[in-house]
């Protein structure tokens, strides 16, 4: 399974996005919790993904990889389909779900967590640029915690 669709036909597109690159993009109203799209593509170690893209900028956070388990790695790169083209927001319509080492793109939300050891510009190699009035500047969840606000004590 690769693709959902119905009699309705497909459920999106994948055209030029204004934000970065190729995006995929509803063809029409997608139901909570619909099984959109299997991300498919080679699945190598991580250390092959490692050497892949060893190459790429640090600050480059545009690859087609997608961690499974600790194993394995799919690289929609190689062998991929429109799922590669699922770009990130901090406001979200889908999410990625993992059974069975498959990976499939739900309509819901879609959030990268963050990770103990992430570098302190993380945020800048994971900024968001959706255009929603709601958005949070940065795809990775949760949130980074601002100043804590003070408490105060009345008389």
């Amino acid at each position: 399974m690769s693709r959902s669709r119905d009699i309705n036909g497909p459920l999106f597109e994948v055209r030029v996005s204004s934000l970065h690159g190729l995006g995929v993009f509803a063809s029409r109203r997608i139901r909570k919790g619909a099984r959109i799209i299997e991300y498919l593509g080679e699945r190598v170690s991580h250390a092959e993904a490692d050497r892949r893209y060893q190459h790429k900028d640090v600050g480059d956070a545009h690859t087609f990889l997608f961690i499974v388990d600790e194993q394995t790695v799919i690289d929609a790169g190689v062998q991929g389909n429109e799922a590669r083209f699922v770009n990130h927001a901090c406001d979200p319509n889908c999410e990625s779900v993992i059974e069975q080492r498959r990976v499939f793109i739900e309509a819901l939300r879609y959030q990268i967590q963050r990770e103990a050891d992430d570098p302190p510009e993380i945020d800048a190699i994971f900024a968001c640029r959706c255009g929603s009035s709601r958005c949070r500047g940065s795809m990775l969840w949760p949130a980074r915690r601002t100043a804590a606000r003070r408490r105060t004590t009345r008389p």
